[in-house]
């Protein structure tokens, strides 16, 4: 009970000096000291206070200057001077004007120590018992996600052994820490709801004698949770220093299961000279903070005015809420395409809870803007040769639900989904299994393509399930000639690339047995034709990265899934149909791929500056490999530009197209390749480029000349364009069509005969010409470039009426007697053998 002399006299001060490595405070017992140290004695300037709330005595060393204006307040309470003499009559006079009460300090306010972003290691979180391995101590972070099957592993909280309330959970801060409050959690669970109600905190700095905090009467009793997935904070009415905080359930809903984070201001360096050298602070005079709507587009206009002359400000949409889908280009001349610039783009906020990418793309604004006036090369020849677009919030509406409950308060899920309840990443039309059905009909390339892949009708369909937001970014991808691009999520420290699904399993024979093992029945993976190219772009990220390239902790929620590297294909990881990075590849030019920024999605505002310099040199790094591979303009004969020719690599089953300037570039990484250009009315051309190690892409430029193929397709419209039936060499012939054939080799030698006759009247002398036969030819000359035969009906006997000759013979059979060149009357239908009309240009 609070004593009369503790509320007249709530505190006491003074300086003491003791042994080193120990120090006794009255409720605490013996606890190792921290102070200055003197020949193995400890000088420590202490104030033993009676707080209300708690009942351990803090010391705390105090400024020179703090400390002597305590000591006169006290004096002058007691008529004394600050020597303790009595104090003379008069001195100041009062101020009618002078304050006499100053409002209370406002309460400290720490950030998380780590353990949802894993700064706390395994080794640092304790626990006095586990229900088993996968609900040990080191799964009892905040928003950790259990595996994908229950009672794996890899489980969602940490659980005790049994219902007792002697059990805790303990962390080590390895350093001095200030702790002002607790944030508790349920099990991450799809059948199980347990999560604790109540309980007390302890702290220690030694971790064998412990004080429980207290109200000045009692231990003092915290509540926690009403449900499994939502945080709640419980603060401490007053800080308290030590190393060590426990955790001591009371009551808790079903199993005695936790999740923490653990609030607190580190006041001492940590005892690792390793996790001293990891702690980075960054020197860039960028704004770091977490950004509303509001603020982000002030931001953004902010920026556009410092460097008006290669930033651009627009919007690629707007969400279901009405919020614009704002958007920055950076180049050194926003607004337009530039012929052989290519275009990268940066996007983040797909999931609007994933908060540290779009703090991060607001950081990337800033940076390239300074560092391009400061005349930084680097930044100054990104900016020349590359047209940058960087979206920060695809969903702008899910990052206000997130942002107002606050960076620790929002549980997993709140702000993922859009205002209508998609899932951006995976809202996108799924060309892949398209295409695979295709391939099993053996239907690609011919009749199916293997790029550029149209999207469904029924998708487009107003009625259909799509997000208002995935509408707009489509149009987005099919309005620029994006060449790479990346989004940038949350909950995971990784980088995954396509394809996110997965190709279904054959079907295995009826007798064949079923296998019981779940692993055994997964789909297969399927690689992308580019998928070496999209090892060495995703490993481009991941290896600049300061810690992403450090999987020997494992992954934020399960085992290393990135076989010690980073990276990781997306169907091997976390199979899904429909993702942004499959549509990106086969719709349009752009190799997209996907990076997990870390397993905190909502870090704390002290955290991004470690987080920037984490990633700067990845997000250059990055945006550089857009300039490896080959590039080029595709144009014909006159110099003019041709649009949408398909460029193929030999060896890569997956082509790009150029865009309406005729350029195009194709990531590749180095080695040499048989490339070709191709295009409607034109002869394809074929070349060898070589793409080397160093930055820089190889220049492979092509010139088409014009083919007869724009003709032949006239002739055919003319035709009705009726299917032609082709011919397979080699399969059995049916009696019609050897009858065909007979016929087709005595039209051939009428033809021989009639051209031998040309020959000869050309070359005899004066003399009235004969009469020519009957001329079965077309009215235009032919060449023999080994096309398909066309095959219909059986011809009958006809002639065709022509006034040119010509050297080229080819074999054409019509079911008609004869008929007028550009007449409206019914045309006939025309056979021919191996040949190709030639018509010239």
């Amino acid at each position: 009970m609070e004593t009369d002399e503790e509320k007249i006299r709530p505190c006491e001060r003074g300086t003491v000096a003791e042994p080193q490595g120990e120090q006794r405070v009255p409720g605490l017992g013996s606890i190792p000291t921290v102070g200055v140290t003197f020949s193995g004695w400890v000088a420590r300037s202490w104030d033993r206070c009676h707080v209300p709330g708690v009942g351990v005595t803090s010391p705390t060393a105090k400024p020179k200057k703090e400390e002597e204006e305590e000591e006169e307040r006290w004096a002058e309470e007691k008529g004394q001077d600050r020597k303790g003499k009595p104090k003379k009559p008069g001195g100041k006079k009062w101020d009618p004007d002078e304050e006499e009460w100053a409002p209370p300090a406002e309460k400290k306010r720490c950030p998380p120590i780590g353990l949802e972003s894993h700064r706390i290691e395994d080794d640092q979180i304790l626990a006095s018992s586990m229900l088993r391995h996968g609900l040990g101590a080191q799964r009892g972070r905040l928003n950790m996600q259990a595996g994908t099957n229950e009672d794996d592993f890899f489980d969602g909280a940490w659980c005790a052994e049994d219902d007792s309330r002697a059990h805790w959970l303990e962390v080590d801060t390895r350093r001095v820490t200030m702790f002002t409050g607790v944030i508790t959690q349920g099990r991450d669970s799809q059948i199980h709801d347990d999560f604790v109600t109540s309980f007390y905190v302890g702290f220690s700095n030694d971790s064998q004698h412990w004080v429980m905090y207290s109200n000045g009467y009692e231990e003092m009793m915290f509540y926690g949770n009403v449900d499994k997935d939502t945080p709640v904070l419980s603060e401490f009415p007053e800080p308290v220093v030590a190393r060590y905080i426990r955790i001591y359930p009371q009551r808790w809903n079903g199993s005695l299961c936790l999740r923490l984070e653990v609030l607190g201001c580190p006041l001492s360096a940590v005892s690792s000279y390793y996790t001293q050298q990891n702690e980075v602070t960054s020197t860039d005079n960028l704004d770091f903070r977490h950004h509303s709507y509001k603020d982000m587009r002030q931001l953004m206009k902010v920026v556009n005015e410092e460097c008006p002359t290669i930033t651009r400000i627009y919007n690629i949409g707007k969400s279901s809420r009405g919020l614009k889908i704002y958007a920055m280009e950076i180049s050194d001349n926003p607004g337009e395409h530039e012929t052989g610039e290519p275009e990268f783009r940066y996007t983040a906020g797909l999931h609007g809870n994933e908060a540290l990418g779009r703090e991060l793309l607001l950081l990337l604004m800033q940076f390239l803007c300074k560092e391009y006036q400061d005349g930084n090369p680097r930044v100054r020849g990104l900016v020349t040769d590359t047209r940058i677009h960087l979206v920060p919030s695809l969903n702008p509406d899910g990052y206000e639900l997130a942002h107002e409950a606050g960076s620790e308060l929002g549980n997993w899920a709140l702000g993922h989904w859009t205002e209508e309840g998609f899932d951006l990443f995976e809202n996108f039309p799924d060309l892949a299994s398209a295409l695979w059905a295709a391939e099993e009909r053996r239907l690609v390339p011919h009749q199916f393509p293997n790029h550029h892949i149209p999207i469904p009708e029924h998708y487009l369909s107003e009625d259909a399930a799509v997000a208002v937001e995935t509408r707009a970014v489509m149009a987005w991808m099919d309005k620029n000639p994006f060449v790479l691009g990346a989004n940038l999520q949350g909950g995971e420290k990784l980088v995954s690339f396509p394809f996110d699904t997965a190709r279904p399993s054959p079907p295995t024979p009826a007798a064949a047995p079923r296998l019981l093992d779940y692993e055994d029945e997964r789909p297969e993976l399927q690689e992308t034709p580019d998928h070496a190219v999209f090892r060495w772009l995703a490993i481009s990220y991941a290896s600049a990265h300061l810690t992403m390239a450090e999987t020997f902790r494992g992954g934020c929620h399960a085992q290393d899934v990135t076989d010690a590297m980073g990276i990781v294909q997306g169907a091997k990881w976390r199979p899904r149909a429909g993702s942004m990075n499959d549509f990106s590849y086969l719709h349009t030019n752009c190799l997209e791929l996907s990076i997990y920024l870390g397993c905190d999605k909502f870090p704390h505002e002290s955290e991004l500056q470690q987080e920037w310099e984490n990633n700067k040199e990845s997000l250059l790094t990055f945006m550089e490999q857009i300039h490896r591979g080959i590039k080029g303009v595709v144009t014909d004969q006159q110099g003019e530009p041709i649009a949408n020719a398909t460029i193929v690599v030999g060896g890569i089953n997956h082509n790009v197209r150029t865009a309406s300037g005729g350029d195009y570039w194709r990531i590749l990484n180095p080695g040499e390749y048989r490339v070709s250009a191709r295009a409607e009315g034109y002869n394809p051309s074929v070349k060898t480029c070589h793409v080397l190690y160093d930055i820089g892409a190889t220049q492979c430029n092509f010139i088409l000349s014009r083919s007869n193929w724009k003709r032949i397709r006239e002739i055919m419209a003319m035709n009705g364009n009726r299917p032609i039936r082709r011919v397979v060499p080699g399969r059995p012939m049916t009696p019609r069509e050897r009858l065909r054939l007979r016929l087709r080799l005595r039209h051939r030698m009428r033809l021989r005969e009639q051209m031998r006759l040309r020959r000869l009247n050309a070359t005899t002398a004066s003399g009235s010409p004969t009469a020519p036969p009957p001329s079965t030819a077309l009215p235009f000359p032919f060449s023999s470039t080994a096309y398909t035969p066309w095959s219909q009906e059986p011809p009958t006997a006809g002639t065709w009426e022509t006034d040119t000759e010509t050297e080229v013979v080819t074999e054409l059979v019509t079911e008609t007697e004869g008929w007028e060149l550009h007449t409206g009357t019914a045309q006939p239908l025309t056979t021919a053998e191996t040949y190709t009309v030639n018509f010239g240009d």
